[in-house]
C-alpha cells in the first residue's frame, strides 16, 4: 500500500518539480525558478509526497491571526482524482501554526467543490474587493 505524507518541511520540496508543473498552469505560467523560491521563501508551504516522492503543493501567505490567502495548490495530473487533494488541503487547514487565521481566501476557476468540503464560499460582498495586477 502507498504512503501519503504531508509535511511543511521546506528542505523537502523539490524546487524544480514545482516549478516545471507552474510553468505550465495559467496562474504561475510566467515564474521563473528564483520566482518559485522567493514564494516559497515568504510561505508557509505544503508538500505531499507519494513513498516519499512529491506529488503536489501549496502554500499560504499569512499574517498567523488575520488573514491567510492559498495559493499554488496542485496535484500531478497522474494522482489525481484520488483524493489526494483533499489530504493535502485538510492538513493546511488542520496546521497548528494556521489555526488562528480568522480569515482565509483563495482564487479558483474550477476547484470550487473541492474547497466548499472545508467551509470556503464565495465571497459575500465581492463589490469591496479591489485588485492591481501588473
Amino acid at each position: 500500500m502507498n504512503k501519503i505524507t504531508v509535511s511543511t518541511d521546506k528542505s523537502k520540496l523539490d524546487i524544480l518539480f514545482i516549478q516545471n508543473f507552474l510553468k505550465d498552469i495559467y496562474w504561475a505560467a510566467a515564474r521563473t525558478i528564483e520566482e518559485v523560491q522567493t514564494t516559497i521563501d515568504a510561505s508557509v508551504c505544503f508538500g505531499i509526497y507519494l513513498d516519499d516522492k512529491q506529488i503536489g503543493f501549496a502554500r499560504v501567505i499569512t499574517d498567523y491571526v488575520v488573514f491567510g490567502y492559498v495559493m499554488d495548490v496542485f496535484i500531478t495530473e497522474e494522482h489525481r482524482r484520488k483524493g489526494y487533494s483533499s489530504i493535502l488541503i485538510e492538513n493546511m487547514m488542520n496546521e497548528p501554526l494556521l489555526k488562528g487565521i480568522k480569515i482565509w481566501r483563495l482564487a479558483t476557476t474550477d476547484a470550487h467543490f473541492l474547497y466548499e468540503k472545508f467551509g470556503f464560499t464565495k465571497l459575500n460582498h465581492p463589490e469591496k474587493m479591489m485588485e492591481k495586477i501588473l
